[in-house]
């Protein structure tokens, strides 16, 4: 079983459910970015981005770091790992269940083949 304590879970499912989020943090993988380059392509205000980055800081997925005036922040991907090794518990249900479905359209097209003859 995964040990995340389930608040930690909850906040990076949270933060992960937001595109403008996602984007950001898909943006940081190519490395550390200014809060105002992470807002560029979103055409939203340093304080709409800020917003952003402090839900991606609660859930640990950003670390920042803050150097004069400029804000950088860094992707963390630890908490990733853990919510998807989270969904990896349900990967043998989907695996199952996608199985018996496979089986079931076989048999199906199989009945409609002996039906034609």
């Amino acid at each position: 079983m995964v040990h995340t304590l389930p608040a930690a879970l909850d906040r990076v499912f949270h933060a992960l459910s937001d595109g403008t989020r996602r984007a950001m943090l898909e943006r940081l993988k190519e490395g550390e970015m200014s809060i105002g380059e992470l807002a560029a392509p979103f055409a939203m205000s340093f304080a709409g981005a800020s917003k952003h980055v402090r839900v991606l800081e609660s859930a640990e997925l950003v670390s920042r770091r803050i150097s004069g005036r400029t804000h950088y922040c860094r992707l963390e991907a630890a908490r990733l790992a853990e919510a998807q090794a989270w969904l990896k518990h349900y990967e043998r249900f989907w695996t199952q269940s996608l199985d018996t479905l496979e089986a079931l359209l076989k048999a199906e097209d199989g009945q409609k083949g002996m039906d034609d003859d």
